[in-house]
């Protein structure tokens, strides 16, 4: 019981001071590929905190034991123990109702945000194969539209598509720097980051910090891409091509583009440069976002590991002599 409310505690503590503190740290600008392990991490420790914490109501600490007979038998006397009164299977089943709801809300999601995601681009590059025209640049499509814009589809091989009006308002070396930038998130594979973001924000709607998790992982990797495109070409002429592309790309919904929102602030990021943080502080924040992320499991594993003296047979049980006996669990006890 402890150990399931200790769980539920962390995920609460995650959701709220946790997500509050990270949506305003301001090193996430300078290192935005930790900011997205950070919030990846964040909210899928506190999915897993709390799915934990309804495997803690339901299955009672027991010695582990390397003979998987005597670790069953244990865990059935045990499991006869904890559910002799009614609270035990109240409780019991509390944590196992709480537990297959989240991992079911949660795969559902995830399956139906694919699903749709995969579908709008099937869809996309039919329409793509019927109106797009191979460009001269490798590897880019061109299609007619008034509108200066270019995005890429997710996947290896996939071409980067431009607009006739991209084309012609940009010079080389700014479309070359599109090019980088749409190239970084097909390499980073960063629609399935986004993906993954998003169908947490639509499992649990009303939860602030999950809506923060997918705004910052969307707007992050577009300064990951921008910090590729950089990597390449001028930052000011990184910059003259966001400005061109400000608006959002016609096909939004089934890819990521150079263009969209938050475009001023990146911009003004791309013009100031900011440093990127210290080896030392890159190497702290790792450490840490794996502590976040193994800390439920920690949890839950401590008291089975404490648990290594205890006697596991249930006093209740007697027989009509109490004689002593060898007990699944290795102690000896009135069996």
């Amino acid at each position: 019981m402890i150990v399931a409310v200790a769980l539920l505690g962390y995920a609460a503590l995650l959701l709220t001071a946790g997500a509050a503190a990270l949506a305003r740290a301001r090193w996430a600008d300078r290192a935005p590929r930790l900011a997205v392990a950070a919030w990846l991490a964040l909210t899928g420790s506190a999915v897993a905190s709390v799915v934990l914490g309804g495997v803690a109501l339901v299955v009672p600490t027991v010695r582990v034991s390397a003979d998987l007979s005597a670790l069953l038998a244990a865990c059935v006397m045990a499991l006869r123990t904890t559910y002799a009164h009614p609270g035990g299977a109240v409780m019991a089943g509390a944590g196992a109702v709480l537990g297959l709801a989240v991992i079911a809300r949660v795969t559902w999601r995830i399956a139906a945000t694919l699903a749709r995601a995969g579908l709008a681009r099937y869809r996309y590059r039919h329409t793509l194969a019927l109106a797009g025209r191979r460009d001269s640049r490798p590897g880019t499509v061109l299609v007619d539209h008034h509108q200066a814009a270019a995005w890429c589809l997710p996947g290896a091989g996939r071409p980067v598509v431009l607009t006739t009006a991209a084309a012609a308002a940009l010079d080389e070396v700014q479309l070359a720097a599109v090019l980088a930038h749409e190239r970084a998130h097909q390499r980073g594979h960063h629609h399935l980051l986004v993906s993954l973001a998003g169908s947490l924000a639509t499992a649990f709607p009303r939860i602030r910090a999950f809506r923060q998790g997918h705004e910052q992982v969307a707007r992050l990797v577009e300064l990951i891409a921008d910090d590729a495109a950089a990597a390449t070409s001028p930052r000011l002429k990184v910059a003259e091509a966001l400005l061109t592309l400000a608006a959002p790309a016609p096909a939004a919904a089934a890819a990521l583009g150079a263009g969209g929102s938050a475009t001023a602030a990146r911009i003004r990021r791309l013009i100031a440069a900011p440093a990127p943080i210290s080896r030392a502080r890159t190497a702290t924040g790792m450490a840490t976002i794996a502590v976040l992320a193994a800390f439920p499991l920690v949890l839950l594993a401590g008291p089975a590991a404490a648990a290594s003296g205890w006697n596991c047979c249930p006093h209740n049980v007697a027989a009509a002599d109490a004689r002593p006996c060898p007990c699944p669990c290795g102690t000896a006890c009135d069996c």
